[in-house]
């Protein structure tokens, strides 16, 4: 199967937009850290060869090719926080974590390519949802690689201050040593309390 390529830019271009942004988000499924969301306007005339979905990437092909878009595109990111995950639920939080993505580009984009089935509902600028959009559009792939690196520096970082985990294997998903660590060393305050896994040990807590 082809990766990703041009064919949903190209068909908004001729539609009259001019700025097309794509946007991705990683971080729904681990036990802890922010979701983060990325919004990518690539230059037609300087598309990065290789772009695909970020975890069909090796992670030195991610970071080559994350330099690559910084150098050629326009990109921005932004996180929604453990908090607003707890307090809006996975989907909300990542909705806003792409609103933010998007708010950061300057000047705005005409037109956002959405990864998934659901349209942010925050977001008033004209756009369109790409089910498995990482794997059809070019600037939703390189999106979700820029997530994903700024994540992954992210949880290599809290992997220092909280020892253990294998943040900086893991990302914070919910891997055997991860969920092992949880019940030995406890919850620690970049856990996903209203993730089941978290609640579950902080409920045998608190009991």
């Amino acid at each position: 199967m082809l990766g990703p390529d041009f064919t949903h830019e190209r068909a908004a271009l001729s539609e009259g937009y001019l700025r097309i942004a794509g946007v991705d988000e990683v971080g729904r499924g681990p036990l802890a850290g922010p979701v983060t969301a990325a919004a990518v306007i690539l230059d037609p005339g300087n598309i990065p060869e290789g772009l695909n979905d970020s975890k069909k990437l090796s992670a030195t092909r991610r970071a080559i090719l994350c330099e690559a878009i910084h150098a050629s595109a326009e990109a921005s990111v932004a996180h929604a926080s453990v908090a607003e995950i707890d307090q809006l639920n996975i989907l909300r939080a990542a909705h806003l974590a792409m609103e933010r993505a998007i708010a950061a580009l300057d000047p705005q984009p005409d037109l956002v390519l959405i990864d998934g089935n659901l349209i942010p509902r925050g977001l008033t600028l004209p756009a369109r949802a790409i089910v498995r959009g990482d794997a059809v559009s070019v600037s939703i792939a390189a999106a979700s690689i820029v997530a994903k690196i700024r994540r992954d520096q992210i949880m290599w970082d809290l992997a220092q201050q909280f020892p253990g985990y294998g943040w900086e294997r893991n990302a914070g998903y919910p891997s055997k040593s991860h969920r092992e660590a949880l019940l030995n060393l406890g919850v620690t305050p970049h856990h996903r309390r209203s993730f089941k896994p978290v609640h579950n040990i902080l409920y045998q807590e608190n009991n």
